[in-house]
């Protein structure tokens, strides 16, 4: 083989002239061999080092396959655990929004000189209060007004038959309206369709005591992430360079606030349609006014197109009743939305960062089909905190340069 060393051992002025022949001939035979060229003598004639060069691993076929299944077994397991591990983590990311949506009220008992700990005892008192008010007004009455909605059903269809807008739709549509009308009516009063609707009374109650749980990890989960937001901020920040931590430390509490107050804002705006609803139900003598406000707070917690879903599930349903009802329900709720959207909104989402309409529904579907009603809640201010993050971080770096 060519000896390669005088070429190792070239001067600077030698190695910044156009290789020679000669000079090139080390490299031909070493390829020529299989041996991997040295790294200096690659570099003067051209070609990739290659101790950097993954190709040149390949005349190891056998360690380089086994690094590749490796990887992908390791990559497959660690999909596997993520999806195994799914409840798990929808539980925190629920408790680490409920925190942040917390957050605010407890910082503003800190601004009135109550000590953080002592907030999070109020905060959490009144809410275990409120709630159990709200169980002990809702469940009874909930329950009694689903009983009632199957024993009255065949009544309320029979009703329905002789309301003028039934008679308008078997005008207008023909006799198929009575035979869709009477499959409707057997289907909801044969108890096996309706056991095979909830999957069966025993996987529901497996599901109302999953469901249990999981709020009571989430509540526990949520009152440790609250204790212990500050420091989880300090342990964040010490990611980034010394020089970037003020300005990263300014950037998480625009974001936890903005998320802290969107998340505020949309529960006390779902409660406000949930109150509407209610006192809509009971002053209309529409049937199942809890249960219905109950359906309101759930429906209207989506953003954008909540209020208007359960405007038309509420006013399909009041027809039922009779037409002139559920058109008084329909304007007058259609008047509420529009106060909430130009009234209530602005005033209560005064602090959330805006996001345009556009990518307000694309979240919404996103989160929503990913992760269902959390998802869609929580879709809205990620999706905030990453124009945040384009606007302060990428767009002025893309302005600088030249």
């Amino acid at each position: 083989m060519t000896e390669v060393s005088p070429s190792i051992g070239a001067t600077d002025a030698e190695a910044a002239e156009p290789l020679s022949v000669e000079a090139a001939a080390p490299t031909d035979a070493a390829h020529a061999e299989g041996i991997a060229v040295p790294d200096t003598v690659a570099a003067r004639s051209g070609e990739a080092p290659a101790s950097r060069t993954f190709w040149a691993n390949l005349n190891q076929p056998f360690g380089v396959g086994l690094f590749v299944t490796l990887g992908g077994l390791v990559a497959v397991a660690l999909g596997l655990a993520f999806w195994n591990l799914s409840t798990i983590i929808i539980y925190i990311v629920f408790a680490l929004f409920a925190a942040l949506g917390l957050d605010p009220v407890v910082r503003w008992f800190e601004k009135h000189h109550v000590k953080r700990a002592w907030g999070i005892v109020i905060v959490y008192t009144a809410f275990a209060i409120v709630l159990a008010g709200i169980l002990l007004l809702v469940v009874p009455a909930l329950v009694t007004q689903i009983t009632q909605f199957f024993a009255d059903l065949p009544q309320t269809i029979d009703d329905f038959q002789k309301s003028d807008f039934y008679a308008w739709l078997r005008d207008t549509f023909g006799s198929q309206v009575g035979a869709i009308t009477d499959q409707v009516e057997k289907f909801l009063t044969n108890p096996a369709n309706i056991a095979a609707i909830g999957g069966g009374v025993l996987n529901f109650a497996i599901n109302v005591g999953t469901t249990i749980s999981g709020l009571i990890i989430v509540l526990v989960l949520s009152l440790y992430f609250l204790a212990g937001l500050p420091a989880m901020k300090v342990a964040f920040l010490r990611f980034a360079p010394a020089r970037n931590r003020p300005k990263a430390g300014e950037l998480t509490e625009q974001i936890t606030d903005s998320i802290g107050s969107y998340l505020m804002g949309m529960v006390v705006l779902a409660f406000c349609n949930s109150v509407v609803a209610f006192f809509l139900h009971l002053f209309l003598g529409l049937p199942f006014p809890a249960l219905m406000a109950v359906l309101a707070f759930g429906i209207t917690l989506i953003p954008l197109v909540g209020s208007v879903l359960y405007w038309i599930t509420a006013t399909v349903i009041a027809l039922f009743t009779g037409w002139l009802p559920a058109l008084i329900f329909a304007i007058i709720y259609l008047v509420y939305m529009q106060i909430e959207a130009y009234v209530l909104t602005p005033k209560v989402m005064n602090k959330a960062i805006s996001v345009p309409g556009a990518l307000v529904v694309i979240g919404a579907m996103v989160g929503g089909t990913l992760l269902g009603l959390l998802g869609a809640l929580v879709a809205i201010p990620v999706t905030a905190s990453i124009l945040l993050i384009l606007k302060q971080v990428f767009i002025p770096k893309q302005d600088a340069k030249l």
